[in-house]
């Protein structure tokens, strides 16, 4: 349990001038963990110090992205079974307070939306038809094409909200949504693109050839075939491999979620971020 007391008292001797001394309480404070972050903030809120704001708001952000780290590894080393969690931990890096429930209610709000609208044996086609319906007619989702490079496009919390993403934002909502509806969807990591592949179950295992056709998630659902893909690929001049043509795991799914907040945040110049992003790219390439 944590002694306030003893919480406030290390605080107020945060902005000491002593390296030493600031050192060891500093370190003293995160060993709290996230258990001290609401006395901290409060600190920040009456503190006149401008070093000491400083070093409050580092604190803060260091045992907040201790949080991310850990729960990152959990989510990997636990077999990184649930995509939505693994998305929701991202999102925790740039939103530590975010609500998840909320996130996992909109979802379901979606999911139910189509579910009303089902038709017992209706045919794949006409299933993705229904979805695309749903989620980019009636939700009114679509590709953030305006301002693709912007980090928001990565978090779903501001996907949802805003109802503008990128190619692998919008196919894991999408993804995700159509899973819950037992509809085998599953996302692809093609090169320079991220699409989605409907997959028909009861043929073989790993799904050699069971790919029954494309989405992309990014072009309000469009459907398309396999040779599209050697098309696509033929103009990357890269040679037609397995993994582009079939499902991937979540945890490539949650990597590439990262390189894009890499690529983003350093298109803004934003050192710092790019860092601490490649380190939680580190802990899933493990």
């Amino acid at each position: 349990m944590v002694d306030p007391k003893e919480i406030n008292s290390l605080i107020k001797l945060l902005d000491d001038p002593d390296r030493e001394i600031y050192e060891h309480i500093h370190e003293k404070i995160l060993s709290y963990g996230g258990e001290v972050i609401e006395y901290l903030e409060s600190a920040w809120e009456q503190a006149f110090d401008a070093i000491q704001q400083e070093r409050i708001a580092n604190l803060v952000h260091e045992i907040q992205f201790r949080i991310v780290k850990d729960e990152l590894k959990l989510w990997y080393h636990g077999g990184a079974f649930d995509l939505l969690q693994g998305a929701l931990i991202i999102n925790k890096y740039q939103y530590p307070d975010l609500d998840e429930q909320k996130v996992i209610n909109q979802i379901e709000a979606i999911k139910r939306d189509i579910w009303l609208q089902m038709i017992y044996d209706s045919s794949p086609a006409e299933q993705v038809k229904l979805i695309n319906h749903v989620f980019y007619n009636i939700h009114g989702f679509s590709g953030n094409t305006a301002n693709h490079q912007d980090p928001q496009n990565s978090y779903l919390s501001q996907v949802i909200e805003t109802k503008k993403g990128n190619q692998i934002s919008l196919a894991i909502i999408y993804s995700i949504i159509a899973q819950k509806l037992d509809i085998p969807v599953y996302g692809v990591n093609l090169p320079q693109h991220f699409i989605l592949a409907y997959v028909d179950e009861t043929m073989e295992t790993e799904f050699e050839g069971g790919v029954l056709f494309y989405i992309n998630a990014f072009n309000k659902g469009f459907i398309f075939g396999r040779r599209d893909v050697d098309m696509f690929l033929k103009q990357l001049n890269l040679k037609s491999e397995k993994q582009f043509y079939e499902p991937c795991s979540n945890a490539d799914i949650v990597r590439r979620i990262l390189r894009n907040l890499i690529s983003a945040y350093e298109n803004l110049g934003s050192a710092e971020k790019v860092a601490e992003l490649n380190e939680l790219l580190e802990i899933i390439n493990q």
